[in-house]
């Protein structure tokens, strides 16, 4: 497999229903419960602000999921190709949702995230989200379900 280079040349741009077959092989490999096909075309047909940052060869590198409404955007999700995990993508993707969110005049951004997902915790946590709560059995996991931290910030 081919090792992708991160450049400050990267752009951001909306997710296409034609971007779906990269997103989803990205998302398979990163996660062991990945989201479907058919819940990324929901996000996208109903107008969640769907990112992805590609190199300008067009390769997708992340991508987000963030729906925004009345005030109060909720980060779905954040994924990065596990080959170019550790070169700052996602910090690069939360701060381009984060705009995004200030752009909708949002004043609280929400996420959920797995406690074992420590780099991800310490994403968030040096990001400026809060701890304000836990779903107990949110995520399903291969022995049964997991947790999840439910995070915040103000913006």
């Amino acid at each position: 497999m081919k090792v992708l280079r991160e450049s400050r040349a990267s752009r951001f741009r909306r997710m296409l229903y034609a971007d779906l077959r990269e997103v989803l092989a990205i998302e398979k490999r990163a996660y062991e419960f990945s989201w479907t096909e058919s819940i990324f075309r929901d996000c996208i047909r109903v107008g969640y602000h769907c990112q992805v940052l590609e190199t300008p060869h067009g390769f997708i590198q992340t991508y987000g999921v963030m729906s925004a409404a009345a005030g109060e955007a909720h980060i779905l999700n954040l994924c990065v190709r596990p080959e170019l995990w550790g070169r700052g993508l996602s910090r690069r993707m939360l701060e381009h949702l984060l705009e995004l969110a200030r752009t909708a005049e949002v004043q609280s951004v929400f996420l959920e995230v797995r406690p074992t997902n420590t780099a991800a915790v310490r994403l968030y946590d040096s990001a400026g989200f809060c701890e304000i709560g836990l779903r107990p059995g949110y995520y399903p996991a291969a022995g049964g379900r997991e947790d999840a931290l439910v995070m915040a910030k103000e913006l």
